[in-house]
């Protein structure tokens, strides 16, 4: 499974784009390139992880691609290491770390697999790439063209988003189409926050509910790749085009394109988690990231579940941890009719 933080159809509105200058474009074609070859590779079956084990250690590898496009590439940072001086490098080590944290502390996980995992990053892939990804093994991450985006591995969020998918890869494997493949970039969108969220110490009327947070270069018009809280609202900007997530069902888009929507459609599930951990209150990860979890990681999803079934199953997770009438199974049940997904 291959999964890039920015949707192609931003970078398709910068190719396609006869006013764009001329530089940006070509930037943008290549980096759908890249992204599409990856997306080629996409549909593999879940892995079975190692056995578990008590030592929860992260095991951290930075390499460098040296703007090539060849994978690993050099290693430059081992576990352990020194920082190397290298932003980027470091960057991208630190986040390794503070997602490993995030899983072990909030849900003594053992790295993606549950088993400990060795967590790998390769940086300053390809040249002026847009974009970031997890390819089934290791994160990817580009430099950004400076223009439109920055650096990759500046938000903590996008390391968390990405990785996250290694955990669904190792779960629940959701297929990467429809309204599976939007609850799959829905998740890492969840947990992507969530780390940010744990990592900030704030509870989720604090959080922003930004994906990708700082991530747009200066001059573009937006805050953010999405908006957990407002679907649709994180950018309207000429070059990029205008945020087209949906937060109802109302609004759902049919389409062929981005896997039948999947950066598009997630928009509905993660606004349904917004509400639910909204309503809640304190720290979005100890009851409404509880029932994500336990429910993508509890054997019990269909790969190719839709949002009613995704729905059904978080309130039932929900009953089992809190009960049937519990505040937390109803600010669940409620968050999906809130967004027009019927139980």
């Amino acid at each position: 499974m291959r999964c890039t933080i920015v949707p192609p159809h931003m970078l398709e509105h910068v190719a396609h784009d006869p006013a764009a200058d001329p530089a940006l474009r070509a930037m943008a074609r290549r980096s759908l390139v890249l992204s599409a070859a990856q997306r080629v590779e996409r549909r593999v079956g879940p892995v079975a992880p190692s056995p578990p084990t008590e030592d929860f250690v992260p095991k951290r590898t930075i390499n460098d691609a040296a703007n090539q496009e060849t994978l690993p590439g050099r290693t430059v940072r081992a576990e352990g290491a020194p920082a190397t001086g290298d932003r980027v490098v470091d960057q991208a080590y630190e986040w390794l770390g503070v997602t490993f944290d995030f899983f072990e502390a909030a849900y003594r996980r053992d790295s993606i697999d549950g088993a400990g995992l060795p967590m790998i990053s390769t940086v300053h892939y390809g040249r002026d790439y847009d974009n970031a990804f997890w390819n089934g093994e290791q994160m990817v991450y580009g430099d950004g063209d400076g223009v439109l985006f920055t650096a990759f591995t500046g938000p903590l969020d996008v390391t968390g988003h990405e990785l996250t998918h290694g955990v669904t890869q190792y779960t629940a494997a959701l297929e990467y189409f429809g309204q599976s493949g939007a609850l799959n970039e829905s998740a890492s969108d969840v947990f992507g926050s969530l780390i940010k969220q744990w990592h900030l110490g704030q509870t989720a009327d604090q959080a922003d509910w930004l994906i990708g947070q700082g991530l747009l270069a200066e001059g573009v018009n937006g805050v953010a790749l999405r908006s957990m809280k407002e679907p649709g609202t994180a950018y309207d900007d000429p070059r990029l085009g205008k945020d087209p997530q949906p937060g109802h069902m109302d609004d759902y888009v049919d389409t062929y394109r981005d896997n039948g929507g999947v950066h598009i459609n997630s928009g509905i599930p993660n606004r349904a988690f917004h509400l639910a951990a909204t309503t809640l209150g304190g720290n979005a990860w100890e009851k409404a990231g509880r029932v994500w979890y336990d429910t993508l990681t509890g054997g019990k999803l269909s790969p190719t579940i839709d949002f009613a079934g995704f729905a059904a199953a978080t309130v039932a997770t929900a009953t089992g941890l809190y009960g049937a009438d519990a505040a937390e199974t109803t600010a669940v049940r409620n968050a999906w009719t809130g967004v027009g997904v019927s139980l």
